[in-house]
C-alpha cells in the first residue's frame, strides 16, 4: 500500500474521473439528437450502441479489476485515457451507423477501463482498508461531472458542432486527463508467483447476490436520467431552459449529500446512508408528479442526492463488508450486474418513454425501491 497524503491523489483522481464521466457516459443526453439526424439514423440506434458500450464495460469489469490488484491502478487507468481519446475521435469522424457503433465499442473498452470502478479498485490497492476517505474525495469532485459535462457538451454542440466537440473531449484526455493519472503514485506488482496464481475464488453467496441486485436496479435509474432526464422533466411541462438547469443540479445535489455522508452519516455503517439514497428518488417521482414541470430542479435535486451517496457505496460497502483483499475483482464481479442493466436502461427507458409519457418516472421509481428493499433484507455484521 502507499503511504502519504491523499489529498493529491484525490484532486488528480477526481479531475481525471470528472472528465472521463462528462466525456463518455454523459454525452448521449445532448449529442444523441443531432447525431443521429446528421447521420439519417434513429437516436434508438445510437442509444443501443450506448447500451453495447456498457455491455462491454461490464464484461471487462473483473478482468480489469483483478489486473489493478495485482500491479495497481495506475497504468490502468492511464490507458483508459488513450482508449477513451481514440473512440471520441472515431465518433468524431462517424459518417455511418457502422463507424458510429464502432467508436462506441471502442469507448466501451474505455469505460471499462476508466470509470469508477476501475478508480475505486485503484484506491483499495493503494491504501486498503483506509481508502474510505479517498473514495468518498473523488467522488466529491467527479460529482460535478453532469453539471461540467452537459453544459459544455451544449456549448460546443452550439458554438463548433458535434463532431468538433467529440474532437476537443479527446484532446482533453490526451492534454488532462493523461497528464493527471501519471501523476497517481505507482503501486508496488505483487510477487511473480502470485501474480501468476490461479484467479481467486469468491463465494458468490447471499451478500454478494443481494449487493449485486441492489447496485443494479439502482443504476439502472442512474443511467436511465443520465440519458433521459432533460426529456423527461420537459414531459411534465418544463421548457428547455429549465431541462438544462435541472441536469446542471444534479452535480451540486450529488456533491452536497456526499458531503453529508463524509460528515454526519459517516459515523454510521455505508449500508444506513445506502438505505435512505434509495428512497430519494421516489420522493423526487412524487415531487414532480404533484407540482408539475416547474418542480424539475427538485426531482433533479433529489435525484441526484441519492445517487451521489449510493456512488459511494459501490466503492465502500464491499470495502466494509469483505475488506480490501482482491477488492478490485470483487468490485468487478458485483458491478458486472450494474453494467449490464445500465446498458439495458437508456435504450430500454427510450422505447418506453413515448407509450407511458410521464409514467415512466413510476418505472424508475419502482428500480429504486427494488434497490432499498434488498439492502434491507442484507444485515452485514456490524451495521448500525
Amino acid at each position: 500500500m502507499v503511504k502519504g497524503r491523499q489529498l493529491p491523489v484525490i484532486l488528480a483522481l477526481g479531475t481525471s474521473q470528472t472528465l472521463a464521466w462528462a466525456s463518455s457516459y454523459y454525452l448521449p443526453a445532448i449529442l444523441a439528437n443531432p447525431i443521429s439526424h446528421d447521420l439519417g439514423i434513429s437516436s434508438n440506434w445510437l442509444f443501443g450502441a450506448f447500451s453495447a458500450s456498457l455491455v462491454i464495460s461490464g464484461v471487462l469489469g473483473p478482468r480489469v479489476g483483478r489486473q489493478i490488484d495485482l500491479v495497481g491502478g495506475r497504468k490502468v487507468l492511464c490507458a483508459s485515457n488513450l482508449v477513451l481519446a481514440s473512440g471520441l475521435a472515431l465518433m468524431g469522424l462517424s459518417a455511418s451507423l457502422w463507424m458510429l457503433a464502432a467508436a462506441w465499442l471502442v469507448l466501451g473498452v474505455g469505460m471499462g477501463l476508466g470509470l469508477y470502478d476501475a478508480a475505486f479498485g485503484a484506491l483499495g490497492r493503494m491504501y486498503g482498508t483506509n481508502a474510505r476517505r479517498a473514495i468518498t474525495g473523488i467522488t466529491l469532485i467527479a460529482g460535478f461531472a453532469s453539471t461540467v459535462g452537459w453544459p459544455l457538451s451544449s456549448l460546443g454542440l452550439t458554438t463548433i458542432g458535434w463532431r468538433e466537440t467529440c474532437y476537443a473531449w479527446a484532446a482533453a484526455h490526451l492534454f488532462i486527463g493523461l497528464p493527471l493519472n501519471l501523476l497517481l503514485p505507482s503501486s508496488h506488482r505483487l510477487p511473480k508467483v502470485e501474480r501468476q496464481a490461479a484467479k481467486p475464488k469468491i463465494l458468490i453467496d447471499r451478500t454478494m447476490i443481494l449487493l449485486s441486485f441492489a447496485f443494479a436496479a439502482a443504476w439502472t435509474v442512474t443511467s436511465a436520467m443520465a440519458a433521459h432526464l432533460p426529456r423527461i422533466v420537459e414531459m411534465f411541462g418544463a421548457t428547455p431552459a429549465q431541462a438544462i438547469f435541472a441536469g446542471m443540479m444534479i452535480g451540486p445535489s450529488q456533491v452536497a449529500a456526499r458531503v453529508l455522508e463524509a460528515g454526519f452519516l459517516s459515523r454510521f455503517h455505508p449500508i444506513i446512508s445506502s438505505r435512505l439514497a434509495c428512497i430519494t428518488h421516489p420522493i423526487g417521482a412524487c415531487v414532480i408528479g404533484i407540482f408539475g414541470g416547474g418542480a424539475a430542479s427538485a426531482f433533479a435535486l433529489l435525484h441526484g442526492a441519492g445517487n451521489g451517496i449510493l456512488t459511494i457505496a459501490r466503492g465502500t460497502l464491499p470495502l466494509a463488508i469483505f475488506g480490501s483483499e482482491n477488492y478490485g475483482y470483487r468490485l468487478g464481479l458485483i458491478g458486472a450486474p450494474s453494467r449490464v442493466c445500465q446498458a439495458l436502461a437508456p435504450l430500454g427507458f427510450s422505447l418506453l418513454m413515448e407509450p407511458l409519457g410521464r409514467g415512466i418516472v413510476v418505472v424508475s421509481s419502482l428500480f429504486s425501491l427494488a434497490a432499498f428493499l434488498a439492502l434491507m433484507v442484507l444485515r452485514p455484521e456490524g451495521s448500525k
